[in-house]
């Protein structure tokens, strides 16, 4: 049963009272104090047994408790002289039963010095958040180049000259690649190139925030919307890129819902916070990208077929590595010398062995994978050169699985051999690939069991259960 205050002690409630407001005083209707604690007592040079029973009018300079108990009207941070000084009270009517019983005053500062302490708190807390706003708003100018896009292969070349091409335009563009190729980067310069390179450039993962949170991050929301909405609502990231860009990383995690949100907003040009009634215009440049086969999602019913016109006005493939090696040294030694700095390093070098080393290899991350190589090189770096030691053991060991790999077919080819071997069942040949897979996966995303799940393009439930059987920690 719930019993409230009555759970409580009686010889409790001064102390509590005490503790929760520091000068406090009730009266009656007709002004009498009822209650007035110590603090307030001392407070104004008197005692409790003095005041009690008396009209507030007496006992309080300038007081409006009688006041209050009369009209019903609460009195909020209201500036209070009294002995000499100014001090800041609140005022509430008691009313019980629909009728004023009575009023309840409390004192939020005695003084002007306490208002001072509490001002220059205030004022400090206010200097930080306009340090953190002037920062995020930096972080919305787009960070990168067309000069920062590497590379001479002539797939890369001419993803390039397109992209600088059409910057100028208010077309949406798709850029389509494999995680890690750079699709964010070309956004930028794209966003830079532009006319609005002097106005927002936000970008927003639809993979990373969770679909419950993705239309309030979007759209906005107003006062209310839900509980624990903050005061005064909040603006979406639409608003945030008015008359800038809006970049939508991984458009093929969009929830359909949310898709069919997406394309009322890029048709109407306009957008309504969750929970409002008002629209509110945009005009707002469109990027996405994505490393699934939109085309396919569409056949399948996955991704809207008239969203994905909307989106793919202007369509950029960006390579993958794997079919631009020639560009390996040069995007390699770029990296590097940005991450000379990092590690305060000069001059670092590539070994020819590792050069041909990371050409030999496939790349599934990309320049993203190379990137975390070449960081990881050079955290085990002595001196300048980074040689094969210095790489990562699956990379290191390329060597020998393509050697193994020549003796397992010389020896298949034998026929004599060949009736003598032990053939594994289809179930154990597949459950070997599957957990090679799965650790190149994670070597290549430095264990983060999340992005390779992605690089395999498989469930994170269903990756964590693999890891499971075959016993990946």
């Amino acid at each position: 049963m719930h019993r409230g205050m009555e759970a409580i002690p009686l010889n409790w409630h001064e102390q509590i009272i005490n503790l929760l407001g520091e000068r406090i005083v009730v009266v009656d209707r007709d002004g009498i104090i009822l209650y007035i604690n110590e603090a307030y007592c001392e407070f104004l040079g008197t005692t409790v047994v003095d005041a009690i029973n008396r009209p507030v009018q007496d006992v309080i300079e300038n007081t409006r408790m009688h006041i209050v108990a009369k009209t019903g009207q609460k009195e909020l941070a209201a500036v209070h002289p009294i002995n000499g000084s100014e001090m800041v009270a609140n005022r509430f009517p008691l009313i019980v039963d629909g009728e004023i019983v009575g009023a309840l005053g409390t004192v939020m500062f005695r003084n002007p010095e306490e208002w001072r302490m509490y001002k220059t708190k205030i004022q400090n807390l206010a200097e930080e958040l306009k340090y953190y706003k002037t920062k995020v708003e930096k972080e919305l100018k787009s960070k990168y180049h067309f000069h920062d896009l590497i590379g001479n292969s002539a797939s890369f070349l001419a993803a390039k000259k397109l992209a600088e091409r059409i910057s100028a335009s208010n077309s949406s563009v798709l850029l389509t690649g494999e995680s890690g190729t750079g699709k964010e980067l070309f956004a930028h310069a794209i966003h830079n190139d532009s006319g609005r390179s002097t106005l927002p450039f936000v970008a927003i993962n639809c993979a990373s925030i969770p679909e419950h949170l993705l239309e309030s991050e979007l759209f906005g929301y107003d006062e209310g919307a839900f509980t624990g909405a903050k005061r005064g609502g909040k603006k979406g990231q639409f608003e945030v890129a008015n008359n800038g860009t809006l970049f939508l990383d991984e458009i093929g995690d969009m929830p359909l819902s949310m898709q069919s949100k997406l394309l009322r907003v890029l048709q109407e040009k306009e957008v309504q916070r969750v929970g409002g009634q008002k629209s509110i215009p945009i005009d707002v440049r469109i990027i996405a990208a994505t490393h699934r086969d939109l085309e396919k999602m569409v056949e399948e019913g996955k991704f809207r077929q008239d969203l994905y016109y909307r989106l793919n006005v202007i369509k950029i493939e960006i390579p993958p590595l794997r079919k631009r090696k020639a560009d390996i040294p040069l995007i390699s030694m770029t990296l590097l010398k940005k991450m000379e700095g990092k590690f305060f390093r000069r001059r670092i070098e590539l070994s020819t062995e590792v050069e041909q080393r990371l050409m030999q290899h496939t790349w599934p991350g990309n320049i993203r994978e190379l990137e975390n190589v070449l960081e990881r090189a050079i955290n085990v770096l002595d001196g300048k050169m980074i040689d094969i030691y210095h790489l990562p053991l699956y990379l290191r060991d390329q060597e020998l699985v393509a050697s193994q790999m020549n003796e397992t077919n010389t020896v298949m080819k034998d026929p004599l051999v060949n009736k003598q071997l032990p053939i594994p069942s289809l179930k154990d040949t597949l459950a070997k690939v599957e957990k090679e897979a799965i650790l190149q996966a994670l070597a290549v995303t430095n264990g983060n069991k999340q992005d390779a799940a992605k690089l395999l393009e498989i469930g994170k439930t269903s990756f964590y259960e693999k890891c499971k059987l075959h016993d990946i920690k």
